[in-house]
Order: C-alpha cells, then structure tokens, then sequence
C-alpha cells in the first residue's frame, strides 16, 4: 500500500490483498458459501425441537419400561382420568395408562406398573378406587390383603375392584333427583304441620332425647353382640327363607287339625265325656280295691326282682325259640331225623353232680353268641360254678366198665365204683 503527499490532488490509498493460507479452503466456488448460513439454521432448529421432544418424553414416562395391569370395576367414577396416580402404602407404583368402557357397563381400567415395584405387590392385592377429598381427582389404592400370597403380581392380571368412592356431584344427582320428585305445595304443608307439632314441646323432645343418650349408655355394652346379631342375620333370614315352604305348609296343616278338630267337636266332646266316666269307674275300681292291689304288688316285688336278676338269661332263651317259631314248614310232609354215634359223657356221680345251692357265675349269653348262633357256628360250652360239669375229666374217651384206671389216673372220685346191673345204690 503507497500514499502521496504533496500539492498535487489527494489520492485514495490503494489496497491490494494478497491470498491467505485459507484462501484455498474457501474456494472459488461463491454458490456453496450461500447454503452453510441455511444449513446451520436448520441444524439449530432440529437439535432444540429432539430436546424438546426428549423432554416431554421423559416428563410423560415414555422411556420409561412399564408392565401392563387390569383393574376390573363397577364403574370408573367421574373424575377417573388417565395419568391418575397408582400407589400403595402411599408410595406411587404406577399410573393410569387408560380407561375402556366394557359392553356390560363396567369400566376396565388399564394400568402401566412399575417394574421395579412388584415384587412388593403380593398376587391377591385388593384395589380401591378412592380420592383424597370430596372434589378431587380419584387415584388407584392398593391395599395390601391380611394374609398375602406367595406369588407377586405380574403382568397381564387382572384384579376386581367392588368399591368407588361415591363423588358429591352424584349425590347431588341423586338428591336432585328425590327432590324433582317432591311437590313444593306437599312440602310446605309436610312443613307447616311438623313447625305445628313441634312448636312448644322443645322440653319434650330435650327430654326425650336425654332419655335416648341414658338408653344407648346402656345399649353400648351390648353393642359388640347386637353387631354380631346384625352380622349373622342374614344367614338366619336365608335359612328361614330355605325353610319358608315347609314352615308355610305346616301353617296349613296346622289350619286343617283345627278345621278338623271344629268339625269334630261333637265327637270329641262324645270322646271327653266317656273317658270321663271311665276315669270315675276306674277311679272306684282302683279305690274300693287299693288295699288288695297294694298287697299284690308287695308280693309280686320278690318275683319281679328275681326276673329283673335274670332277664338276659330269659331273654335267651325267649330270643333263641324265635327261629324255631318263625320256621318255615318242611318241605314234604313227614319228620327229619338225625343219628349220630358219639363216645358216650361220664355218667352221673353222687354227690359230685348235685345242683349247686347259691350258685354263682350268671347267664354268658353275650359270651357264646346267644341267642343268635353263627352260620355253621356253635355256642361254646361255659363251664360255670353251678355243681355238675360234663368236662371235669378233660376230653370224652371211651368208657370202660371199671374205675380202676380212672382212680390210678385221677385219684379218689365221687360214688361208688360203676355197676353195670344197677344193684343198690346208684352210682
């Protein structure tokens, strides 16, 4: 660059650039150098709008891994919305995911869990649908059961929900409804006459309600038995109502006696007034004879209490004739026979084989199978303290005519030695 100083006329100072090292860089190409500006706008642009959009992702949990729960119930309430609050022990568990409206008029509410949270739900949780005040939005109460289950809750179960809190604009409706069903004219006079009735009676009804309080003070310790009375009551009315047809039919056969009975008045007054008189004759019979009748039954009491003594053996015997009365006939006519040949007992000695005087050891009925035997069965033989005993000597042997050797094998025994021709004495 030069510059000329002098009286001649002022000259621009010349600038002459010479090319840079980035000259190259830049090229000589002006058409590329007008789309960087554009490009690089645009670059901004797209950079703020993923932020943005990771933002509102991450603020809506979209990133966030969830595993999908049905709650079954009556009715959503109105003001169930999705993103409501799922918790448990007042720590959030989840949220809802969205609201289905099911053909059958319930509402099927679709809940995103918390991964991480369900090993702490047990499988049989209990859902309540609930809000923390009268106008606020609802949430999803889990509520932990008395006794949990093993297993967790998972994913895709569907659990029931039986209760929603009731909001106050439906009892609004509800009370709107009653009182569009009133009339304003009854209403007043409803009114006038109770402001009537009431008007000076204000120490009454003090009264009365002070001896309500004194009342229920004294109904308060059987509260816990008047709440378990109302607990059951509905099973009693069921069962009455199981019970309603046959009680109801009994009513009606109670209703015919009596229809009987009205019918039959003259007859039972025939039947009241001869057992009367049969009462009057028995009541002489009995008296003009009270002194033999008491005498008889002093005398009877010895063989009364003999019998008593002995019943089971009479009953035995009377039991074990049964078959032989209740036998059929034979089948031709005529008699059965049966022979046998046997070893023959021990014959009677004297006074060995003597009936026995207060002998002891009583009826064994019970003990042999008497009086009902066995099929192909026989009573067994007792031997009792009654005197004679077919047994005594052991098993039945042959007998011989002398004693000698019964009196080498026994010793002494009872009567004189055996005489076949039956000469003096009996042995």
């Amino acid at each position: 660059m030069t510059a000329t100083f002098g009286p001649g006329p002022i000259r621009r100072p010349e600038i002459t650039s010479k090319p840079g090292p980035f000259a190259a860089r830049r090229g000589g190409h002006p058409g590329a150098r007008s789309y960087m500006r554009p490009l690089a706008g645009l670059g901004t642009v797209l950079v703020i709008a993923a932020i943005v959009a990771v933002a509102i992702g991450l603020f809506q949990g979209s990133f966030t891994r969830s595993v999908p729960i049905t709650v079954l119930s009556q009715r959503a309430g109105l003001v169930m919305n999705p993103d409501a609050k799922v918790k448990m022990r007042g720590v959030q568990v989840g949220k809802v995911d969205s609201i289905e409206s099911l053909p059958n008029g319930q509402a099927a509410l679709h809940l995103a869990m918390d991964p991480s949270q369900l090993h702490f739900i047990p499988a049989n949780v209990r859902v309540d649908i609930a809000s923390s005040t009268v106008f606020g939005a609802k949430s999803v109460e889990l509520v932990p059961p008395a006794n949990p289950s093993m297993r967790q809750l998972h994913a895709g179960q569907t659990l029931e929900n039986n209760h929603v809190t009731v909001e106050i604009n439906t009892v609004f409706e509800q009370l709107t409804s009653v009182l569009s069903k009133i009339e304003p004219d009854k209403l007043n006079e409803t009114l006038g006459a109770l402001a009537s009735a009431l008007r000076g009676r204000g120490e009454k009804i003090g009264q009365t309600f002070g001896d309500l309080d004194a009342f229920l003070v004294k109904l308060d310790p059987s509260m816990k038995a008047l709440s378990h009375d109302i607990a059951v009551t509905p099973v009693v009315a069921k069962a009455y109502a199981d019970a309603a047809p046959d009680l109801v039919k009994t009513v009606e056969n109670a209703t015919q006696i009596s229809r009987t009975v009205i019918d039959e008045q003259h007859n039972l007054d025939a039947l009241l007034i001869s057992a009367i008189g049969l009462s009057d004759i028995g009541n002489d019979v009995i008296g003009g004879n009270r002194k033999p009748l008491t005498d008889a039954m002093h005398l009877l009491l010895p063989t009364t209490a003999l019998t008593n003594k002995y019943q089971e053996a009479l009953t035995c015997g009377l039991a074990g004739l049964v078959p032989f009365a209740t036998a059929g006939p034979l089948q031709l006519p005529g008699s059965y026979t049966l022979v046998s040949f046997q070893w023959g007992a021990e014959r009677y000695r004297y006074p060995g084989d003597l009936p026995k005087v207060a002998a002891t050891g009583g009826p064994h009925c019970k003990d042999v199978d008497l009086p009902i035997v066995p099929f192909e069965g026989r009573p067994k033989y007792v031997i009792a303290d009654v005197g004679s005993n077919q047994f005594k000597y052991g098993n039945q042997q042959l007998l011989i005519n002398s004693d000698l050797l019964k009196q080498l094998l026994y010793g002494p025994i009872d009567g004189p030695p055996r005489n076949t021709m039956q000469l003096g004495q009996p042995g």
